[in-house]
This record gives structure tokens, C-alpha cells and sequence, in this order.
């Protein structure tokens, strides 16, 4: 990227609306920190107007005629690599589904276009758009450069029946935002099926996109995947994605914990925020607790992650080269140290040692700040 903080970032808007090109190149560049270099209307014509106008950021529609979104998004990623935030229409389930996996492929982050000329969500799409541009400000492209590996899946295959699993004595917590889809595409599939913990999710996204992630990282895995439910068991061998607009804790203790929802106020200005949950893993389970935490913007996790520590739990902050938002891997390390800084295809394997191996002897970076 060319755009620094002293100069305004360029951007092409990419949508086969031209009243929507116009809201959105007006959106844009109303904070002065961004400039419009162009506009196209469908994926072709997108790519034509990157070739020629190189700019630093391009904001792409999903559903458009001749080449949507997303096969223009993989070109983009093949041949010329650059921070694109994704606009969806509301209430498409084709639009959230190929949203979902625009995201796995490299886009930065999505924004809901507004639903009309006086919408009243105007404003709301105005913050979360310029929310979105600065993110691509301080993106490092390093960390979607390289295609996602294809994972094993025990889904759709013969498999023995097996009991109902038993009641989570170990559990690993993740905590990610910006960028979080593809890492736990990453993580997620690479678990085995008897890993022996339960793991828990708190990914900042809306709700019908936090369902579709749970389907989409079930399909992919050999784990169970699915959004948390409220007062269910926390068992071992499955994976609970936090519903969006929902805080998500564990009552209870290693062994015979529970899930609980709720709609408590916001922290860090999101719901779920993974501080709560982190706070009550290093509460229920001590020394039976993983924290991880992966790429996004700003700092949660941070504190929860020094509270699984100091209960003696295990964490894993992802590293800056494979980060794609290193804000709270960052925050993570300054407040909490780490026993493991990895990058992350690392991550998989790491949770798989430490839940068979736990920590001992092996801290290695006790309160050491990783920002550098």
C-alpha cells in the first residue's frame, strides 16, 4: 500500500449501482482521509480500472452482472494483492454466503450497503465503511498472500457412531475480529475429532454471519461446529461460535461448565467481546485453559488473556508476519505476555501439544512485550 497516514489513501468503488458508486465515492471521501480515483460497475470493469489506476483500496460489491464479487476478489488476490472491503445488500442469504467466503479469501472486512436514499442506517453504514478503510490503512497484505490449505473432513463420510461427548474437562479460547475467518478456516479444520477440549469462539461479526461461519467451519471440519446455545453442557470434541449481539461466558467449573448468553452491554464497542469469555474460562478452568488470540483491530482479548495466564492457563498470541490486523495480538502480548507466539499455520498444531502436554517448565515469554 501507498497511503500513509500523512496522505489520503485512493480507493475504487466497485458496485453495478451507479446511485449506490455515488453514495459510497461520497462516504469516502467525506472524512478527507480517503480519495476517490475511480468507479466501475460490475468485476470486469473493476479489474481493468486496478490495473490502471493502482489503487491503494478497492470497495466491491458482491452480486454484480458479468463477474460478481467474489471471482473478481480472487483475481485481484492472484494478480495484483490490495486491501478490499466487501458491500453486501441486506438479507441476502447468496450475498452473506458469498460474503463469508470472500472473507476467506482474503478480503479485509464487509460492510452492509445502506437499503435505500433516505435510509435511516446511513449513518451506521458511514461508520462501519470508514471503520473498514482504516483497517485496509494498516492491513498487512503478508498475511493473505498464500491460498488457504485444503483440510481434512470427516463430514459426509462413513464414520462410527460414537456416544455423546463427554463434559469438557480442558478448553481452548479464541478470541478474533478483523481478519478472523480466514485464520480460523485455518485452525478450525485442523483439529482432530478426539482433540480432548472444547473449544469456545468469539468472532466480531453480526449474527446471520456468525451462524453462516459456524456452517462453514463445520463443513470443513472433522470437529462439531456450531453457534453456542444458552444452558447447554460445554463437551469436549465440539466448537461453539458466540452468536453475534451476544455476550457469551462459561458458568461453572471444568468438568460441568455451561454456556450462557446474554445481553449485557457492549465492551470494546462489540457483542460478543471476547474479554468476558476469556474472564470466566480463567475462572471455571485455571490451569485447563488455552487463550488464543488472532488477528483483528483493537485490544480484545488482552485483558482476559493476562487473567488465563495468572490462573495458570496456557496462551497463544498469533505473530505480526501472519496477522493481517496485528491491533489485538499486540494489545494481547503488551498486557499479558505469551507461552507461545506463532504463526498461523503453527496454531493448530500448538493447541494439539498443549492440550495433550501442558505447560510446565516450557513458559518462554513471561511478560514480554512483542510489539516490535
Amino acid at each position: 500500500m501507498t497511503g500513509t497516514s500523512d496522505k489520503a489513501a485512493t480507493v475504487l468503488v466497485v458496485d453495478d449501482s451507479a446511485f449506490m458508486r455515488k453514495l459510497i465515492a461520497e462516504i469516502v471521501e467525506s472524512s478527507g482521509a480517503f480519495r476517490v480515483v475511480g468507479t466501475a460497475g460490475d468485476g470486469v470493469e473493476a479489474l481493468q480500472k486496478i490495473r490502471a489506476l493502482q489503487p491503494d483500496i478497492v470497495t466491491l460489491d458482491i452480486e454484480m452482472p458479468r463477474l460478481n464479487g467474489l471471482q473478481a476478489l480472487e483475481q485481484i488476490m492472484a494478480e495484483m494483492p490490495r486491501p478490499v472491503v466487501m458491500l453486501s445488500a441486506a438479507g441476502s442469504e447468496l450475498g452473506n454466503e458469498m460474503t463469508m467466503r470472500a472473507l476467506e479469501r482474503g478480503a479485509l472486512e464487509f460492510v452492509k450497503k445502506p437499503s435505500g436514499p433516505v435510509s435511516i442506517d446511513l449513518s451506521t453504514v458511514r461508520e462501519q465503511l470508514m471503520s473498514a478503510l482504516e483497517a485496509a490503512r494498516a492491513m498487512n497484505m503478508g498475511g493473505v498472500q498464500k491460498p488457504l490449505p485444503v483440510a481434512p473432513s470427516a463430514h459426509g463420510e462413513a464414520v462410527p457412531a460414537k456416544k455423546s461427548p463427554d463434559a469438557a474437562t480442558k478448553v481452548v479460547a479464541i478470541a478474533s475480529s478483523t481478519g478472523g475467518p480466514r485464520a480460523l478456516a485455518e485452525i478450525i479444520p485442523h483439529l482432530p475429532e478426539d482433540l480432548g477440549a472444547a473449544v469456545v469462539i468469539v468472532q466480531h461479526m453480526p449474527r446471520e454471519f456468525t451462524k453462516l461461519l459456524a456452517e462453514r467451519l463445520d463443513t470443513m471440519s472433522a470437529l462439531w461446529v456450531a453457534e453456542a446455545i444458552d444452558g447447554k453442557l460445554l463437551r469436549e470434541n465440539r466448537v461453539y461460535v458466540a452468536p453475534g449481539g451476544y455476550h457469551m461466558t462459561l458458568g461453572g467449573e471444568a468438568g460441568n461448565a455451561s454456556i450462557k448468553l446474554d445481553t449485557s452491554p457492549t465492551m470494546w464497542g462489540v457483542r460478543p467481546a471476547a474479554d468476558p469469555l476469556f474472564f470466566s474460562v480463567a475462572d471455571g478452568f485455571g490451569r485447563s485453559a488455552i487463550g488464543v488470540v488472532l488477528t483483528g483491530m483493537g485490544r480484545d482479548g488482552a485483558e482476559g488473556l493476562k487473567r488465563i495466564r495468572s490462573a495458570g492457563g496456557a496462551a497463544i498470541v498469533q505473530d505480526r508476519e501472519s496477522s493481517i490486523i496485528y491491533g489485538m495480538p499486540q494489545a494481547a502480548l503488551a498486557a499479558a505476555g505469551a507461552d507461545r507466539i506463532a504463526t498461523l499455520s503453527e496454531i493448530a498444531p500448538m493447541i494439539r501439544d498443549l492440550i495433550t502436554k501442558p505447560l510446565t517448565e516450557t513458559k518462554m515469554t513471561e511478560g514480554i512485550n512483542h510489539d516490535a
